[in-house]
C-alpha cells in the first residue's frame, strides 16, 4: 500500500491582523466556503476546492474508487446545518500524473448533482496569473496539527492530533530559487512552494500509514484565487522547516477548462 500524504500545521502565536486567521489555528467557521472534504467509504481522505457548482479540484494522489464529497463542512464530526453531500459522476486525474515525482498532481471531480450555492458553499476563482514570491496566502484543511511552540521544532514533547474542525494558516509564496535549495532536483515549473521564509512556523506534509491524507488536495488561496493544491513536502513535519510544495494551478488552466468543457 502506497504511502499516504498527510498535511500538518505547526501551531504558533496568532497573527496580529484581525482580518487574517491565526497561523495554524481553527478557521472561522465557513470562512472558506470553497473548502471541500473528500471521503472514501465514509472515512475522511483529502481536501479539495469547489471551482464551479459542478466541479471540484484536488490532487491526483487523492484518487480513490469510492469517493464522496462533502461541501459546507467545518466540524467533520458534527452536523452544523450548511453541509451538502454529493456523489461523483466522473473522477479525472491528470493523464500525465507521476506518483514518484509528484508531477502533474492535479485531479478534477465532477459532482453527480451540482452544489447548491449558499454563503457557506461557494466556488473559488481560478487564477488569472501565476503567484509571485512573497505573496501572502492561506492554506486550510483537516490534517494533523502539532502543539509545538515557536522555537521548539522537533521537540520530543510535541504532540500531533487530527482535528475535527477546519484549520487555517497564513503563509507566503517562497521563491523557486530558495525552495530548490531545500528540494534539489525535485521541483518543476508546475510546482510552487509556500511557507515561512527562513523556517519557523510553517506547514508541511507528513508521509503516514495511518490511512489519513489530511490536507492533501486542499487549497492554497492567494488574493482570492486558487494558486496551489497541497501536494508534497519534507518529513516528518515537526522536525523540518522546509516549505510545502503545491501543484501550481496557473499552469493547468487550459487542461482544467478543456476537461470541464468535454465532460
Amino acid at each position: 500500500m502506497w504511502l499516504l500524504l498527510t498535511f500538518s500545521f505547526l501551531l504558533a502565536s496568532a497573527a496580529q491582523d484581525e482580518d487574517k486567521a491565526p497561523e495554524g489555528e481553527e478557521c472561522v467557521p465557513h470562512s472558506q466556503p470553497w473548502q471541500v472534504a473528500l471521503f472514501e467509504r465514509g472515512r475522511f481522505n483529502c481536501g479539495a476546492s469547489l471551482i464551479s457548482p459542478r466541479w471540484v479540484l484536488s490532487a491526483a494522489h487523492c484518487h480513490t474508487r469510492f469517493m464522496r464529497v462533502r461541501l459546507g463542512e467545518h466540524n467533520l464530526r458534527k452536523r452544523d446545518g450548511p453541509e451538502q453531500l454529493r456523489t461523483v459522476s466522473r473522477i479525472i486525474p491528470h493523464p500525465r500524473y507521476e506518483a514518484r515525482s509528484h508531477r502533474h498532481d492535479v485531479m478534477l471531480v465532477r459532482l453527480a448533482r451540482p452544489a447548491r450555492l449558499t454563503p457557506q458553499v461557494r466556488p473559488l476563482a481560478l487564477p488569472a496569473r501565476c503567484p509571485y514570491p512573497g505573496e501572502a496566502c492561506m492554506v486550510s484543511g483537516w490534517g494533523l496539527v502539532s502543539d509545538n511552540e515557536p522555537g521548539t521544532t522537533g521537540s520530543p514533547e510535541s504532540q500531533v492530533s487530527l482535528p475535527d474542525t477546519l484549520h487555517c494558516a497564513n503563509i507566503s509564496i517562497i521563491s523557486d530559487t530558495a525552495c530548490d535549495k531545500d528540494y534539489p532536483g525535485g521541483l518543476t515549473d508546475t510546482m510552487v512552494c509556500a511557507g515561512v521564509e527562513g523556517g519557523g512556523t510553517d506547514s508541511c506534509e507528513v508521509r503516514s500509514q495511518r490511512g489519513q491524507q489530511g490536507d492533501s488536495g486542499g487549497p492554497l488561496v492567494c488574493r482570492g484565487a486558487l494558486q496551489g493544491i497541497v501536494s508534497w513536502g519534507d518529513v516528518p513535519c515537526d522536525t523540518t522547516t522546509k516549505p510545502g510544495v503545491y501543484t501550481k494551478v496557473c499552469r493547468y488552466l487550459e487542461w482544467i477548462r478543456e476537461t470541464m468543457k468535454r465532460n
